[in-house]
């Protein structure tokens, strides 16, 4: 039989909603499974009946993308923190993506939740997305990227989401002792990739020789710009 508590006052209902969203949040985190998160169980831990539970969700999948849905404004957050005073495009389009990273891997369940599986979140998907759109048009507008920002920052988040994803969920690969020279690999490579393949001309690839020449090149040359700078 499941405990009751008083009957909830009118106006509660808001104030009932958020405790229950905390204690399956908390459920959901010990757990660190969807199984667990079943309505009747987080019924018993906010000490209401089932139904009640129901009034505000309903179903299993509704209570699970709401729990989720209350860090993902922390994305956002830690994204305008991460590049609060970069004035560089590019450098600032580079912390967007280790702000991502790291979110995921501080938030695993809810990340797993949300963008790993197919009933995944529309609103969590695009909201990830206009984070890369935004500073991948910034790129766009100063010419250090060239072509459609929304096609662009597709190609850049599916590396960096991939780089969270295998973190997530492959403990055993041989990552690096500190996490972050893999994330840093992953953001340099896609930036600097995504820098040269936007201006290359897409009717013809590049032999692998020519290819070497030109960005010895330019690294050469940025080299000595850097020294110059010094």
């Amino acid at each position: 039989m499941e405990a009751r508590r008083t009957r909830a006052k009118p106006g509660d209902g808001a104030r009932l909603r958020e405790e229950i969203l905390r204690n399956a949040e908390r459920l959901l985190v010990e757990t660190g499974s969807e199984d667990a998160l079943t309505l009747r169980a987080v019924a018993q831990r906010t000490r209401v009946t089932t139904p009640s539970v129901y009034l505000h969700f309903s179903g299993k999948e509704a209570l699970i993308e709401a729990v989720c849905l209350r860090v993902w404004d922390e994305l956002g957050n830690r994204i305008r923190e991460a590049v609060s005073r970069i004035t560089d495009p590019l450098i600032a389009l580079g912390e967007c993506g280790r702000a991502y990273v790291h979110f995921a891997l501080d938030h695993p369940v809810q990340y797993r939740l949300l963008l790993m599986r197919p009933s995944a979140s529309a609103e969590a998907s695009r909201t990830c997305f206009e984070h890369m759109v935004n500073a991948v048009t910034a790129c766009v507008e100063s010419g250090v990227l060239k072509g459609n920002p929304d096609t662009v920052a597709l190609t850049m988040w599916t590396a960096v989401h991939g780089c969270a994803a295998l973190l997530i969920t492959q403990p055993a690969l041989p990552w690096p002792d500190d996490v972050n020279e893999i994330i840093d690999a992953t953001v340099r490579t896609v930036g600097f990739g995504a820098v040269l393949n936007t201006h290359l001309p897409r009717r013809r690839v590049p032999r692998g020789t020519e290819l070497l020449d030109g960005v010895t090149i330019a690294a050469e040359r940025l080299k000595a710009l850097g020294s110059r700078k010094k």
